[in-house]
């Protein structure tokens, strides 16, 4: 049985000091699970101190990002290798990295590789835009994006990869997808794992939905078959509303 997975991306918000208090207000409020793992992603700058106070009992660490190469003459980036034994993930693809930062294909494939190669997870994004959907292409955009992201990983390294779902057009935006719409683009990155890694991979990869996600949809998303978790963006930066999420969580893994 998979474990439902709860991730926070705190993007770029919370100071040092804002970043502890938050945590500890968190962990006040949450009730650890084994059926449930909870993620916090906060900026780069915040994740060693973090790393000193967070109880690892309920939540572990996650980057947002990471360069490609494990060292080098590469200002301001910070590889993935640098994050071991800070970090245990690391988001890669984001919609905001791939639309703001131009990142490509070809270079998410890379961070995905370097993060396996770290002894890291990737959390793999993918999804498409407002454009894709109207124009009735989400499934060849999902094709493209997990094709090109899991490209040359093998097959034991599968087992470390979780898939994020994030159709562009609901990140932010409060326009969410319905969760069957989740469960439908679900189901059809797990056929892909499949048909590129085999049965067993496809039914223990774990899949997420994002965009959007609030303490009134997040139920839905969270009972979807083949849905196995949420990446939570603005809701996370809210300690009642993301606590609340985890205790949806809680509850489905353990009915």
């Amino acid at each position: 049985m998979r474990k439902k997975l709860i991730v926070a991306n705190w993007k770029m918000k919370f100071t040092v000091g804002e970043s502890s208090l938050f945590l500890n207000k968190l962990q006040e409020k949450v009730v650890a699970n084994r059926n449930v793992e909870v993620v916090i992603c906060p900026n780069v700058l915040t994740l060693q101190s973090l790393s000193l106070q967070i109880d690892r009992r309920k939540f572990k660490l996650g980057a947002q990002n990471c360069y490609y190469k494990d060292e080098g003459a590469f200002t301001g980036e910070v590889s993935a290798s640098m994050l071991r034994g800070i970090a245990n993930y690391i988001i890669i693809g984001h919609s905001e990295r791939r639309h703001i930062f131009c990142e490509t294909d070809k270079l998410i494939t890379q961070k995905v590789q370097a993060v396996l190669r770290s002894g890291l997870k990737p959390i793999l994004c993918v999804g498409e835009t407002k454009n894709e959907r109207i124009a009735g292409e989400t499934a060849h955009t999902l094709h493209a994006q997990v094709t090109a992201g899991l490209a040359n990983v093998t097959s034991e390294e599968i087992k470390d990869v979780v898939i994020a779902y994030e159709p562009v057009w609901a990140i932010g935006t409060g326009d969410f997808a319905k969760s069957e719409d989740a469960m439908t683009a679900a189901k059809y990155i797990r056929r892909q794992v499949e048909g590129l890694f085999g049965k067993k991979a496809a039914e223990e990869i774990q899949i997420l939905y994002g965009g959007s996600v609030d303490t009134d949809n997040a139920g839905s998303y969270l009972a979807a078959e083949d849905v196995d978790g949420l990446l939570v963006g603005g809701a996370s930066l809210k300690a009642d509303a993301f606590a609340t999420i985890i205790g949806k969580a809680n509850e489905i893994a353990t009915a």
